[in-house]
């Protein structure tokens, strides 16, 4: 079974059978739901959404589904086509639209599509709206208009270029401090929408850019994921271009990775500490990431007089805590960078530019600013069990173990210890828990998790 179905949306293969893949029909349900939520939430008759697709080979397809399904339903659609995720984000207030539903399974590989669903102001819906969206999916309550009343079709061109003029204006973005480093640097697209949007921002800000895999065909030409194993052609190519730097993004834009001046990677989780190093030196805040995320991060932000605090997993959680925060920047550890003076949604384009303008600054190479950070090693790990275990209590007994230690237990159960920590996370679909560690080298860390495995066991 390929389908998953969640509070942000709905995910799955396509083919295959219905309510067992992402089929046709499936499609058409969720998008009939999510519409039909928005007008019985809305004190309005015009309903207006705004959709765009990553480039997989199936986004056509679901695209059409969608659009006309809303127009089904009496609602308009804006389609910005082939577009990212950060720019959807985006045009959805700068049109005044009710919503908007992205088409994209984000790092999947290319058989998976997916609807991830926005409100009005362009921010995923609360766990509390998606359950209900999945309510009326699951009793297919919808009313659909009367032929007077369809909802009306339109497409733009224009979204990269307003998004792109965003960033520029942004005071924290120095356009001529890049342009003065004529910067060379290449990009990896893996054949999706990054390829099409950000070699005009570089191109604006004056930088070199050597192209690779961006052409947007939806034939990922690797596992789309941006990690080190994946990434072996642009370490090469940066190195045989003698270029700056590399930058990695995924199908749908919202997560950057960096490859540096020597061919390594700068490290998915470091992306989010550079940025925030920059933004806080300039004007102190709270930083936010989740509890899965790097410790660095917070290192960083205490060494300049700023505070960090950390959300439960999950975008939607970390942009509630940064509002009640009032965040100078958030974000996750597998490169997502979200800057509230722009939206609250990862955004790589506007992770480019801060990232660059702070190198600029900093007057160093890409390597040499990733030695001025600390260096921490992550390590990923779960342990099954039989599903008899009652995994709720088995957590509390490893608080109770523990109870000397820095505990939180916003999401799961994290112990921080004074050199590493671990977070222990369960699965909500089987007897599973995950094992999440770090320390100052990947041995500790592995071990801190192979430890605390053999502790489990011990309770159980």
């Amino acid at each position: 079974m390929s389908l998953i179905k969640s509070i942000s949306g709905i995910r799955g293969t396509i083919g295959g059978k219905v309510n067992d893949n992402l089929t046709p029909l499936d499609v058409v349900k969720f998008a009939s739901a999510f519409g039909t939520w928005l007008q019985n939430n809305k004190n309005k008759k015009d309903l207006t959404l705004v959709i765009g697709r990553d480039a997989r080979i199936s986004g056509q397809m679901v695209s059409s589904l969608v659009a006309s399904t809303l127009q089904g339903l009496g609602i308009n659609v804006v389609d910005l086509g082939l577009s990212t995720t950060p720019t959807v984000e985006i045009m959805v207030p700068e049109l005044k639209a009710d919503g908007g539903i992205i088409l994209t399974a984000s790092h999947n590989p290319k058989q998976w599509n997916a609807l991830k669903l926005l409100n009005d102001k362009g921010e995923f819906i609360s766990g509390e709206n998606g359950a209900e969206v999945l309510a009326l999916a699951e009793n297919e309550d919808f009313n659909y208009a009367e032929v007077d009343d369809l909802g009306k079709y339109e497409t733009r061109d224009d979204a990269f270029d307003i998004h792109i003029k965003q960033i520029l204006d942004l005071p924290t973005v120095d356009v001529e401090a890049i342009k003065a480093k004529k910067f060379k640097v290449v990009l990896d697209a893996v054949n999706s929408t990054g390829g099409i949007s950000i070699p005009p921002l570089l191109e604006q800000l004056g930088v070199e850019v050597i192209k690779l895999y961006c052409e947007p065909n939806g034939q990922f030409p690797h596992n789309p994921e941006p990690l080190k194993e994946h990434l072996g052609d642009i370490c090469e190519l940066v190195l045989k271009e003698k270029a700056d730097m590399g930058i990695v993004v995924d199908p749908d834009v919202d997560r950057l990775a960096l490859v540096d001046d020597k061919g390594e990677m700068f490290g998915e989780e470091y992306t989010l500490v550079a940025v925030a190093d920059y933004l806080l030196k300039d004007k102190k805040g709270v930083a936010i990431s989740n509890l899965s995320s790097s410790r660095a991060l917070r290192d960083v932000a205490k060494g300049l007089d700023s505070e960090y605090f950390a959300s439960a997993v999950g975008e939607v959680n970390v942009v509630t805590l940064m509002k009640e925060k009032n965040a100078v920047i958030g974000g996750e550890g597998n490169g997502g960078i979200i800057y509230p003076e722009l939206h609250y949604g990862r955004d790589s384009l506007v992770g480019v530019a801060l990232f660059l303008t702070h190198l600029a600054k900093e007057n160093k190479t890409v390597s040499e600013l990733r030695a001025t950070y600390p260096s921490y090693f992550m390590g990923k790990k779960k342990i099954e069990l039989t599903p008899d275990i009652d995994v709720d209590a088995l957590l509390i007994k490893v608080q109770e173990e523990y109870k000397n230690e820095e505990i939180s237990t916003v999401d799961g159960v994290k112990i921080d210890f004074p050199e590493n920590w671990v977070h222990l996370r369960k699965s909500n679909t089987e007897p599973i828990i995950r094992i999440y560690t770090e320390a100052f080298s990947q041995e500790e860390a592995d071990k801190l998790g192979d430890d605390m495995i053999a502790k489990i066991r011990s309770l159980i």
